[in-house]
């Protein structure tokens, strides 16, 4: 069995899922793991499937006719995981909603080797006022050699740039 990796974008309506999981099945796949959500309107996902190396094309031309649905689906194999040894570190982040904070932390984190596992955002409501607040939580790889305590200090000097609060913890 091949591991392919979908992305999947649609207009957010019941059943999306279950005809994917249809066209799946129905191909001799195996639904392996997945990361989806809706978003103003819209669902997206991104998926791992495990898939005969004979189905493929057909898996693929039959995910490519869900389109007439209003089901994008993207097909691409699965790559290999990096042989590097990391860290796995938690950061969160809150502060006042302003453009740019992602692009200014994801840069200092690129810099230093930092992979981004995964990311969950959103702007609310402040609890006792009506600012807006920017929320971010993402699972970091970082690098072995990479020093905790310089990545930590360069973080601290970027948070206190961009105003807002930075905890980095590590993965128990």
């Amino acid at each position: 069995m091949d591991h392919l990796v979908l992305t999947v974008i649609a207009r957010d309506k019941p059943g999306l899922v279950e005809l994917l999981a249809q066209c799946i099945a129905g191909h001799g796949g195996n639904w392996l793991e997945s990361r989806m959500a809706r978003m103003a309107g819209q669902f997206a996902g991104i998926l791992r499937v495990a898939v005969p190396e004979a189905a493929h094309a057909d898996l693929a031309a039959a995910l490519r006719a869900m389109e007439g649905q209003g089901i994008r689906v993207l097909l691409a194999p699965s790559g290999a995981e990096p042989t590097a040894t990391w860290r796995s570190i938690q950061l969160e982040l809150v502060g006042n909603d302003r453009p740019g904070i992602v692009r200014d932390i994801t840069r200092l984190l690129a810099e230093h080797g930092v992979n981004l596992e995964s990311l969950d955002t959103e702007v609310a409501p402040a609890p006792m006022s009506s600012e807006m607040l920017f929320h971010a939580q993402a699972q970091l790889a970082v690098p072995m050699e990479l020093s905790l305590d310089l990545l930590q200090q360069r973080l601290e000097t970027l948070a206190d740039d961009l105003m807002v609060e930075l905890i980095l913890r590590p993965e128990e």
